[in-house]
């Protein structure tokens, strides 16, 4: 049996993909975060891995600066000693001794802000993508699919026109862990949808793609629109409609989120439509339960029988 860090390193990041079923992406992180912390410390070998070594650790990635000068924000320094905690415990389960996971305390993330638009908001975005040519019929399938759905950008650049159901208003998607979750899509999405593929005259299976200058789709052999492109589109609408806040894909999302708890939702209805594996994601929203708890002390408290 190995007992060089590197290669048992090797056997944890096969141990996600097969047994634990990870994505690329987070197998990717996990590889990303561990050979920082052998790389940075020097450890080689199980023993290596001591609770100074780890305290010293932690102090690099409190100080350590990019090229730009920017910190590591707290979450991703957290991020780090999860996927340490996490490479212990596997070795744990090796019966290779090592620290014990449950010695390294994972720092308390600051609250998140969420951005999110309001109602007045939402509708100047959506109409400022106003023309009935493909461009502007795509882009306004895009905005109302994004806050009918809450998808991921990376779950709308994957989605397929074949996927799309359209007379009963759902797909199924992939989203993160590669976890299947079934999502809704409203009749406003529902129009432009319709309208955007009956113009489209191409035969590519992405459901949104380039389009030349022209407004015509794009003569690549991958005409899939990617995340980066989805960022741009939003921001030029949000832009267009004269919005003051940083929009960009996940702020539809966000605000997709907000409003099902403002009308009413339960939070473990939106943990499953937002496709969160824990609760304690979702209550990142807590700005709407919180504010809903208000307005019913409000309404209930102190008044005479």
């Amino acid at each position: 049996m190995t007992t060089n860090l590197h290669g048992l390193l090797t056997d944890f990041l096969e141990h996600l993909e097969i047994e634990q079923n990870r994505s690329r992406k987070t197998i990717e992180n996990y590889l990303h975060y561990i050979t920082r912390f052998l790389d940075w410390t020097g450890a080689k070998k199980p023993s290596d891995i001591t609770l100074d070594t780890v305290r010293k650790y932690r102090i690099q990635l409190n100080r350590f600066t990019d090229e730009k000068g920017n910190p590591l924000k707290k979450i991703t320094q957290n991020y780090h000693v999860i996927a340490l905690r996490n490479f212990l415990k596997y070795l744990a389960k090796r019966d290779i001794t090592a620290l014990s996971a449950e010695k390294i305390e994972v720092g308390r993330n600051p609250s998140q802000e969420i951005e999110f638009l309001d109602p007045e908001e939402l509708e100047r975005l959506l109409e400022s993508a106003g023309g009935a040519d493909l461009k502007s019929l795509r882009d306004r399938a895009i905005l109302e699919l994004l806050f009918s759905t809450g998808l991921r950008v990376s779950e709308l650049t994957g989605t397929t026109r074949e996927q799309v159901n359209l007379s009963r208003g759902e797909f199924s998607v992939r989203g993160k862990g590669d976890k299947l979750r079934i999502v809704f899509i409203s009749d406003s999405a529902k129009e432009y949808l319709g309208k955007y593929l009956e113009k489209r005259t191409d035969i590519d299976p992405a459901l949104f793609i380039r389009l030349s200058k022209n407004g015509t789709p794009s003569l690549e052999k991958d005409k899939r629109l990617t995340p980066r492109s989805v960022q741009r589109i939003v921001k030029y609408y949000a832009l267009k409609a004269g919005i003051v806040k940083d929009v960009h894909p996940h702020t539809l999302r966000h605000s997709f989120a907000t409003d099902l708890l403002s009308n009413g939702a339960d939070i473990r209805s939106v943990q499953a439509m937002l496709g969160h594996s824990s609760i304690t994601t979702t209550q990142i929203y807590t700005h709407i339960t919180n504010q809903q708890l208000k307005d019913v002390h409000k309404k209930f408290h102190g008044k005479k029988k």
